[in-house]
């Protein structure tokens, strides 16, 4: 008898969980589908008429390549990587570290939060009306690099001070008893224990942030406007980069800007494939490192308890006096 009103029970777990499966591969399809529609798209308009070339000629009424707004892409890049990289990662160790135990840091804590994540929020288009506003027109600066680099920072803070604190305090709280334990600072036992911990959430977060440099177009217009080439100066000079490419001559007339349009297109997906890949490779490396050591300290305490003569030719004797 119990064993027939069971049955009902065990098929009806069954069901659900082949639906839970079935809902999982639905959701993963509808993610990765789009993805590959793009990737396929951009490298479809691209590669019919692609010519390397494009990587290293410069811009003409004509044509041409793509070489200053390459480069233009990558200097931006870098250049966000420096200001908000510094700026969010040490913001993150703030809120995660340091905004704990302090009567003053708990109450600035929850403000700061809500900042940045109210800072998160804003359009980037407005964030570019704003630099456009008050850097160059208010500071006269003119459309230049160093405005498009504090609006960029600007924009990717929060998310890079978001990762770096979800990821400090993932870490477990018995790897900084532990350093405590050994006599370490707190800032020695952040750098060498805590940090490289957290180094895959850290490096998540800079791969958002230069992934959105990368792609942002609205911000740019306003701040570093655009050129054929490269400037030689931070202020009063407006700068080149690939997305305005992307963005401008994608309904231009002249075929010769459409195909510049694809070529920029499949030049900043590779940029962001590219990061991709050293994020994982970043990733696989600390990993890697972490688990060897793991590995080591099972293998040398499993010699130990393998051969008891190992252990006893390693303990010194105390009865023993040594002159």
């Amino acid at each position: 008898m119990s064993s027939l009103s069971a049955a009902p029970a065990t098929r009806r777990r069954r069901v659900s969980s082949t639906a839970w499966r079935v809902l999982t591969y639905l959701a993963l399809i509808l993610i990765m589908a789009p993805a590959a529609w793009i990737l396929l798209g951009v490298l479809a308009r691209a590669w019919s008429h692609w010519q390397w070339s494009v990587l290293w000629t410069t811009l003409t009424p004509t044509g041409g390549g793509l070489r200053d707004q390459i480069l233009g892409t990558l200097i931006l890049m870098l250049g966000v990587f420096l200001i908000a990289g510094t700026i969010g990662v040490l913001a993150g160790i703030h809120l995660a570290e340091l905004a704990r135990g302090g009567r003053f840091s708990g109450k600035v804590s929850g403000p700061l939060r809500t900042a940045s994540d109210i800072l998160s929020g804003f359009p980037s288009i407005v964030l570019g009306y704003v630099g456009y506003v008050a850097l160059v027109v208010g500071l006269h600066w003119g459309f230049s690099l160093i405005s498009a680099l504090i609006i960029l920072s600007i924009m990717v803070i929060p998310y890079i001070a978001k990762t770096t604190e979800n990821s400090l305090r993932q870490v477990p709280t018995g790897y900084r008893e532990g350093a405590e334990a050994l006599g370490m600072s707190m800032g020695y036992g952040l750098r060498k224990v805590v940090l490289k911990s957290a180094l895959p959430g850290i490096v998540t977060g800079l791969l958002l942030a230069l992934a959105i440099a990368c792609g942002e177009t609205a911000p740019l217009i306003y701040t570093a406007g655009f050129a054929n080439t490269l400037p030689h100066t931070l202020t009063h000079a407006q700068f080149p980069y690939l997305t305005y490419v992307v963005f401008a001559y994608y309904n231009a007339p002249e075929t010769q800007y459409h195909y510049l349009s694809y070529d920029a297109a499949l030049i900043l997906v590779v940029i962001v494939l590219l990061l991709l890949v050293s994020s994982r490779i970043v990733v696989a490396r600390t990993q890697r490192h972490s688990e060897s050591a793991r590995g080591t300290g099972r293998r040398v305490f499993g010699r130990f308890r393998q051969d008891p003569t190992l252990a006893a030719k390693s303990t010194p004797n105390l009865e023993t006096p040594t002159v």
